[in-house]
């Protein structure tokens, strides 16, 4: 998913050491360490490609982020047959997905957190490292052979680095792709495209010219109607163009630094030329109709109701709001519409495939790392999380029972199972009915697994995305525990500033003559020695790890 928190990121270019060298380069592997009392339950020959099984039943307490598409089940298949397979019972601590966020931060800072603490974003562990709240798991990747085994065989060391603080460890288990997988995008109501005798845009110009035409045909619409816009106004546009222009994120995935690799310094996002272009290039089609100024303010509701009403023809977009929402709601009110989602439209940055290889992970309460069970522990989560036979058990779940194989031994669905509108009819749901496909279990691997349930559509969506060329990974500055905490009060300031006065650029209720007195502003909230402390951070880590 692209919508991610990303706190740093390292050099492209950074050589890949062995799977020896990283668990000890910067890390103070578990093998140096006395774990003599903490190997109950634990497999004595546990190795890449081994099923995991406890030798004795051990359970472990994990935070659940309960999704209400599929409320926890206690007797759901994933459970039982979890445990079968492993002897290990999870004890889940279920907070509802509204409040994960503010629930798991208030655990963590208590010391109340259970064991387990999935659904964590990179960069949200950056809060409890200093507090020792959390396990620098870097030091125990020897137990978790197929990690390491995935972060040598998809040469990911230059994404891992981006995890690491000041200390040269990290402190997130993240999610692993093995190739870069682009969800959002724009949606476009492609039988208006069919009557205007349009393709589908490739550019952002392009874009722009198709909506000129559609305007031209329905002067009364605004036909591009944006949602996504709360808490984040204009969450996923935003962040769309910033990587078409060559920055690091905006919107819902505002950045604050963006590597120019031309002169080989950080700039502030908010003051760089190209978010210049890119507020210019919106208060375009503010300015001529074309993009409505309440896509920045209003519901997902509203950008909906719009949408079925053919009051507009594009809006954000990922796979599944196009077969959930925009679909079903075309359907009640104009059975004829199509609409479709279109790969990623090109800006001055070129084609560039923006998301990263890393996908929400698992933080550890540090207090596992006393308990008795640990080394099994982690020798679980290294099974469940990182090694194929766990992924396609927690993505497909049982052979025979959820699901199939066809003859080249590739899992498709029972019949009598749905997800995401895959066989409409079932009476079973993967999700609901049994547990499987679940946001706290399944996400990264292979783009086999990956792409697993999608369509025909989004599979040639996916094609288009990776011919293009991964985003480069920018370098590291972790910052030391002091520059941390004084950046935290920097920060808000600033963001909030670039937010309300990139609105007011935008929307037209402010001149780009005044830009340079922006700029001023944003140096009078600490600009400068935000980029400064920026600098510092990475020569600082640059020649540590030189």
């Amino acid at each position: 998913m692209f919508r991610r928190s990303w706190r740093r990121v390292s050099t492209a270019t950074a050589a890949l050491l062995a799977v020896t060298t990283l668990a000890a380069c910067s890390d103070d592997p578990s093998d140096s360490q006395d774990l003599s009392g903490n190997r109950v339950g634990a497999m004595a020959d546990y190795a890449a490609g081994t099923q995991f099984r406890a030798t004795e039943p051990v359970s472990f307490s994990i935070l659940y982020n309960n999704h209400p598409n599929y409320p926890l089940k206690n007797d759901w298949l994933f459970w039982s047959e979890l445990k079968s397979r492993t002897n290990v019972t999870l004890e889940p601590v279920a907070v509802p997905l509204s409040d994960y966020e503010q629930k798991r931060s208030l655990l963590v800072g208590a010391g109340d957190a259970p064991y387990l603490i999935p659904k964590t974003y990179p960069g949200q562990e950056d809060t409890y490292v200093s507090s020792g709240a959390v396990l620098a798991v870097s030091d125990h990747l020897d137990l978790m052979p197929h990690l390491r085994d995935r972060i040598s065989r998809w040469n990911l060391k230059p994404e891992i680095d981006t995890l690491r603080q000041e200390d040269g460890k990290f402190y997130l288990l993240p999610g692993l792709h093995e190739k870069p997988w682009h969800d959002y995008s724009l949606a476009v109501r492609t039988d208006v495209l069919d009557e205007l005798g349009l393709a589908v845009p490739r550019t952002w110009d392009d874009l722009y010219t198709v909506l000129k035409a559609m305007k031209a045909r329905y002067p009364d619409t605004y036909p591009f109607s944006d949602r996504w816009s709360k808490p984040n106004p204009g969450g996923n546009l935003l962040n769309l163009l910033a990587v078409s222009y060559g920055l690091q994120g905006a919107g819902w995935n505002f950045q604050h630094t963006s590597w120019n690799a031309e002169t080989g310094t950080f700039e502030y996002t908010g003051a760089t030329e190209r978010y210049k272009q890119m507020l210019q290039y919106l208060n375009k089609l503010v300015t001529e109709g074309l993009l409505d100024p309440e896509s920045f303010t209003q519901t997902d509701d509203q950008a909906r109701q719009k949408l079925a009403n053919g009051k507009s023809f594009v809006i954000s977009a990922n796979a599944q709001v196009v077969v959930n929402d925009y679909r079903p709601d075309l359907a009640q009110t104009n059975p004829a519409a199509t609409i479709a989602k279109i790969p990623l439209p090109i800006g001055p940055a070129g084609e560039i495939n923006p998301a990263s290889r890393l996908e929400n992970g698992m933080m550890i309460s540090s207090k596992a790392r006393e308990d008795k069970n640990f080394v099994a522990m982690m020798q679980f989560i290294d099974w469940l999380w990182y090694s194929d036979a766990g992924q396609e058990f927690a993505k497909w779940g049982v052979e025979g029972t959820t699901f199939v194989r066809d003859a080249a031994g590739k899992p498709t669905l029972a019949p009598d199972v749905n997800v995401i509108g895959l066989n409409p009819d079932a009476p079973k749901h993967l999700q609901k009915d049994f547990g499987f496909y679940n946001g706290v279990f399944a996400y990264g691997g292979k783009p086999e697994l990956v792409q697993g349930f999608f369509s025909a559509e989004e599979q040639q969506f996916q094609q288009v995305m990776n011919a293009r060329t991964p985003i480069a990974v920018p370098p590291p500055y972790p910052f030391s525990d002091a520059e941390r905490e004084q950046a935290s009060l920097w920060e808000t300031p600033l963001r909030d500033h670039v937010t309300q006065a990139s609105l007011q650029f935008i929307l037209g209720q402010r001149d780009f003559g005044r830009w340079d007195a922006y700029l001023a502003e944003l140096k009078g909230k600490n600009h400068d020695a935000y980029l400064e402390m920026v600098h510092k951070a990475h020569d600082r880590y640059r020649k540590a790890n030189s």
